[in-house]
């Protein structure tokens, strides 16, 4: 039930109604009702992993209780290291059984040893490494005494499950959402209006941007040698366009889906292609999984404490888990070690923080000098982007050769006018809300009713006139 479809409206519309009209009166039938149709959801993609799914969530929440009644530290660190195992055994059966088979196989053959690996045909259940981080980061905050254990069962599950962050996020912390699940949520207007609003926007950049930029990369990516130089240099671009305009897309419509129900999520993207360093783009860039590693990974290995020789390891530990966290395959660790390298400069220089305030705060438009930091920032991130769209390493590097050839001056093949005047809007958009929430957060709230439902329209014109080919979202597959 992919958020881009009517499918998906339909529901949406039922359990809005349902909710508000029915289950509103008392906050057990909301949480009740909200976890059966967040099941619901997730068994639309295949009923099969609703067990695991179900599984996790027992497992956690049980572990939580059971920690905070040890009698000991020992009889805690049991208990916790128990649901971490099973956790991560279930994360790295299921996404990396079949990388560390073949792995191990292409090695000892280098060795003249030859293995026959044994494989298996194991479908990655939507979503789990998104909901696994959920339970890891609540029985790491009650082994930390963060937080107390959930007694709630219900309350629990809704956490975990809530059907808009279910399948990519954002990775929400049980400090965060909790509360607000416990809490009687009270039917809001203007905040409806508002997630409607960061829907609208999460489906033009989704349907418009970033599905118009996919039939490009699809065709240059798939076949980079009947491409020029120029061309493949036009497909990692749209690929940063694509991979943007989907994911933050998805983050707008989840983040604006819960408003719907009175609940807000982590922000999970703030503008990152206006950063001007790889450190503030990383501040900017799914927000959720970065402060996520940084509590739970960096800081515990010492973070910016220590020597330099230790904030180096920190950095590329973080960056390849990052990396390896995508996918099993070694173009994501590779993506994962350049982005550490492209960081390292402002960590060894210690100006990994000096630009905490988004570009151009309060002004129209930004220095000569900071334009070129935005581009220069812009060139490193999507020359790592060829790494993680790349189906192999190989077929990268022979991208990346052939992308700085002589053809890289000539005309590209596959120049579509459309595409560039949509990107001039998108930015153009993006660049006028760029100090806001989300882009259109406040765009047209003092004009006239009629300018402004004027815009409204013109948006949901777009979504339905200049759509690309329907496509999946990019970040299901992790």
């Amino acid at each position: 039930m992919l958020f881009n479809s009517l499918t998906f409206a339909l529901f949406l519309l039922i359990v809005f109604l349902f909710y508000w009209f029915v289950a509103a009166k008392k906050l057990k039938h909301q949480n009740l009702f909200l976890l059966i149709a967040s099941y619901f959801f997730y068994a639309c993609w295949d009923w099969r992993f609703l067990f695991l799914l179900l599984f996790s969530i027992s497992l956690d929440f049980f572990t939580g209780i059971k920690m905070e009644e040890s009698k000991n530290k020992q009889t805690k660190k049991r208990w916790f290291g128990l649901s971490v195992i099973i956790n991560l055994g279930f994360l790295g059966f299921f996404k990396y059984y079949n990388f560390f088979t073949n792995s191990f196989a292409d090695l000892a053959a280098n060795f003249g040893v030859h293995l026959n690996s044994w494989t298996l045909s194991v479908i990655l259940p939507v979503g789990i490494s998104f909901y696994t981080f959920h339970g890891l980061s609540y029985v790491i905050d009650i082994y930390n005494d963060k937080i107390k254990a959930e007694k709630n069962y219900i309350d629990y599950a809704l956490f975990v499950s809530f059907f808009p962050l279910l399948v990519a996020g954002p990775i929400e912390r049980a400090t965060h959402l909790l509360p607000q699940i416990k809490k009687q949520r009270d039917f809001d207007y203007s905040r409806t209006v508002d997630g409607l609003r960061q829907i609208l926007w999460g489906l033009f950049k989704k349907v418009v941007i970033a599905d118009n930029c996919a039939t490009v990369v699809t065709a240059v990516f798939n076949n980079p040698n009947d491409y020029s130089g120029s061309t493949l240099l036009l497909g990692a671009v749209f690929f940063s366009f694509q991979i943007y305009g989907d994911f933050s897309g998805y983050s707008d419509i989840a983040i604006g889906t819960a408003r719907l129900f009175g609940i807000d999520l982590l922000r999970n993207f703030a503008f990152p292609y206006f950063s001007r360093d790889i450190a503030e783009f990383w501040r900017r860039w799914h927000i959720s999984l970065s402060s996520w590693f940084k509590d739970y990974l960096y800081i515990p290995l010492g973070g910016s404490k220590g020597n330099i020789l230790m904030k180096i390891r920190n950095t590329f530990v973080i960056f390849l888990v990052s990396g390896f966290w995508h996918g099993a395959n070694w173009t994501f660790l590779i993506w994962g070690f350049l982005n550490a390298l492209f960081i390292l400069p402002s960590i060894i220089l210690n100006s990994n923080r000096n630009n905490l305030e988004i570009v151009a705060k309060g002004k129209i438009f930004p220095k000569f000098k900071e334009i070129l930091a935005i581009c220069g920032t812009f060139s490193l991130t999507t020359f790592a982007w060829i790494f993680f769209r790349a189906n192999n390493l190989n077929q990268a590097i022979f991208y990346i050769s052939k992308l700085f050839s002589k053809s890289l001056f000539s005309w590209p093949e596959l120049f579509q006018k459309k595409i560039f005047a949509l990107f001039f809007i998108f930015i153009f958009i993006e660049w006028v809300g760029r100090e806001e929430q989300y882009a259109i957060s406040k765009l047209g709230l003092t004009w006239k009713k009629p300018y402004r439902y004027a815009m409204y329209y013109a948006i949901i014109l777009a979504i339905f006139w200049l759509n690309g080919d329907e496509q999946q979202f990019i970040y299901f597959q992790f």
